[in-house]
């Protein structure tokens, strides 16, 4: 089967009602690049440092994800969701998503698509075409979304969705070449 015929789903963004926009960085890449190894899956998904800045000033929380669009499935893939993350915080360290203990305050990781609470590296099949991994900052106005732990990430989003005040994204890509 040749997954690279299927059509190329839309930038998740494009979904989402606009709202301004603020800048996100990595020191995994910039917009467009290859995630570098550690960051995927069969390199120990290790989750890449991100930093960001010119959010607005009203900014109560943040929700941080990681989506693949161009997973073989209907809905794409959830990789990562940190909810609540105070508005003091600007930066994850690279590695954060293993687990809460490397979060501050109240924020806290959702269930990936693998149904484990932290992050999971790039894992596109074998031979498909690149995939693009979504990092989303998105700033809330609102301290916390009062959101159990095993809130799905999707579920997160359409609640974050009535409280973005701006978002940042950072696309960087993947892919796993045919053996």
């Amino acid at each position: 089967m040749d997954l690279s015929k299927r059509p190329l789903a839309p930038h998740p963004d494009e979904a989402l009602p606009p709202v301004p926009s603020f800048t996100l960085t990595s020191t995994a890449g910039s917009n467009g690049q290859s995630l570098p190894f550690p960051q995927t899956a069969a390199g120990g998904s290790i989750s890449p440092q991100l930093s960001w800045s010119g959010f607005p000033a009203e900014t109560e929380s943040f929700f941080v994800t990681c989506f693949d669009p161009d997973a073989p499935t209907p809905a794409g893939y959830w990789h990562w969701g940190i909810l609540d993350l105070p508005a003091s915080q600007t930066e994850l360290a690279e590695n954060a998503g293993i687990s809460d203990l490397e979060l501050d305050g109240p924020a806290f990781h959702l269930p990936n698509d693998t149904g484990e609470a932290s992050y999971f590296g790039a894992a596109p099949p074998a031979g498909d075409r690149p995939h693009r991994y979504v990092f989303t900052v998105h700033a809330l106005n609102v301290d916390s979304l009062d959101l159990p732990d095993d809130t799905t990430i999707t579920t997160a989003s359409f609640h974050a969705l009535f409280h973005t005040i701006a978002r940042a994204s950072l696309t960087l890509t993947y892919q796993e070449l045919g053996k």
